[in-house]
């Protein structure tokens, strides 16, 4: 009999909300089987640090969000410094979650996916023909660059809601930003619940797309983290 396979750098990791930069390392040495165990089990999984002193205010923040975006709520989690306690990302590697930072959600539905590609080829036909327009200069740039960052993402099996403008006829679009922007209100009168700066929405199409992205987030964090040593 073959015992379970773990990889040896993770034999001993065991805390739930580690140190990034030895999430990192464990990412860098090894490889691809490590990447997923991190992204399955400690970035989607478990009470997220965020809402360690009452987790009970997690579990309401998604049945509250599941009701508002028509999903289930075990499809509703969040990642980055919120899950973890600190980012990892290069350029801001350790700090810590607090009142100045962003959380990050995310949704698993293949079903919230397809509408929110809809909503953006519909908006992307219409500011190709003209037939909606950029109130000013900056607008347009953002514009002309989520209209190719987009597709790209979709391609991966995920869009983020921020990239689709809000307007009326994009209705999913709008709720999820209605609703990003009443739940950090919410937040701010929820006793021992975090008080982040604002919140943002990515949806996947599937679990597939989760942990595929997000291991190859953590390679290319510990890639350029490795590389800046």
């Amino acid at each position: 009999m073959e015992p379970f396979s773990i990889s040896n750098s993770l034999r001993n990791f065991t805390d739930p909300y580690p140190d990034p930069e030895l999430v990192l390392d464990v990412a860098g040495q090894d490889g691809n089987q490590a990447r997923i165990a991190l992204t399955r089990l400690w970035l989607s999984e478990g009470i997220p640090y965020a809402f360690r002193e009452c987790p009970a205010v997690y579990e309401s923040v998604r049945s509250w969000l599941s009701i508002h975006l028509d999903v289930h709520a075990k499809e509703i989690g969040v990642v980055g410094s919120a899950r973890i306690g600190a980012s990892f990302s290069p350029n801001k590697l350790g700090k810590k979650f607090s009142t100045t930072s962003d959380l990050d959600l995310f949704i698993v539905s293949k079903g919230l996916f397809e509408k929110l590609k809809g909503e953006f080829f519909e908006w992307s036909q219409a500011f190709e023909k003209g037939e909606i327009v950029a109130k000013n200069p900056t607008e347009q740039s953002y514009w002309k660059d989520n209209n190719k960052r987009v597709p790209k993402n979709i391609a991966a099996g995920f869009i983020d809601s921020k990239y689709i403008p809000n307007h009326k006829p994009y209705p999913i679009t709008t709720n999820i930003e209605q609703t990003r922007f009443l739940l950090i209100e919410k937040l701010k009168c929820t006793p021992n619940g975090p008080k982040p700066r604002e919140a943002f929405v990515r949806c996947y199409k599937s679990w597939d797309s989760f942990v595929r992205q997000n291991s190859l987030n953590l390679r290319d964090c510990s890639e350029k983290v490795r590389n800046e040593r």
